[in-house]
This record gives C-alpha cells, sequence and structure tokens, in this order.
C-alpha cells in the first residue's frame, strides 16, 4: 500500500517538475496522472510491468484507500474559507452571483452535449 501510494505520489511529482521545468501551462497534478495512467495501461499491456506497487491491484487499493477518506482533504479548504471571512463578507453578493451564473452555463453546456450526442446517436442507428 505504501509502494503504491509513493508511486502516484511520484507520479505527481513528475508532473508538478514537467509543467514547472516546460512552462506548460496545465496543472502538474494532471501531467501526473497522464503518467499514471500510461504507466497503468503499459502493465495492462506489457506483463513485466506488473511487479511492485504495478501488480496486485495495488494502486487501484492505494486510490480507493484515499478515495474512501477524500472528505478529509475538504478541511485545509474549509479552513481557508473560514479565514478569509471577511473576504466573503465584503465580495458575498459578486460570489454568489458568479456561482450561478456559471451553475446556469455549466448545465446549458451539459444539455446542449447531451442533445448532440443523442441526435447523432440516433441518426447512426436510423442508417441501415
Amino acid at each position: 500500500m505504501i509502494a503504491s501510494l509513493s508511486l502516484i505520489l511520484f507520479c505527481q511529482l513528475i508532473g508538478e517538475v514537467a509543467v514547472r521545468e516546460l512552462a506548460v501551462p496545465v496543472p502538474g497534478p494532471v501531467v501526473g496522472l497522464m503518467l499514471l495512467l500510461l504507466l497503468l495501461l503499459g502493465r495492462d499491456r506489457f506483463p513485466a510491468l506488473a511487479r511492485g506497487p504495478l501488480g496486485n491491484d495495488g494502486v487501484e487499493s492505494a486510490s480507493r484507500a484515499m478515495l474512501a477518506n477524500l472528505s478529509l482533504l475538504f478541511i485545509p479548504a474549509g479552513v481557508g474559507v473560514v479565514q478569509k471571512l471577511d473576504l466573503l463578507a465584503d465580495h458575498g453578493v459578486a460570489i454568489l452571483v458568479i456561482l450561478a451564473v456559471s451553475v446556469i452555463v455549466t448545465l446549458l453546456a451539459t444539455v446542449a452535449t447531451f442533445v448532440a450526442a443523442s441526435s447523432l446517436i440516433s441518426r447512426g442507428e436510423d442508417k441501415p
């Protein structure tokens, strides 16, 4: 479990270093996650890689354990919000308006994507 968790964190570290060195406008953890995905795909394709933390579903079990305790990761964010209550009092209305507009835009984009995908799928089924 520790080796698998170390592999996950090492991939994140490599992603952070790569992003900072190459000045890529992508978050480092995203690059690390892509690296981990490539490692897992390589493990499934090449059995020689299925050793150590990549073998015996080690990464998967470590990921499940992290997801089971995901709510603990929100504690620092909650503390940060409490520390900035004065900013929330000053700009609370603007923040609420921005949140409401972003939720509406996200819902509209989701509906548009669903409608477009549904029409493409139905067109594909109609063709003999």
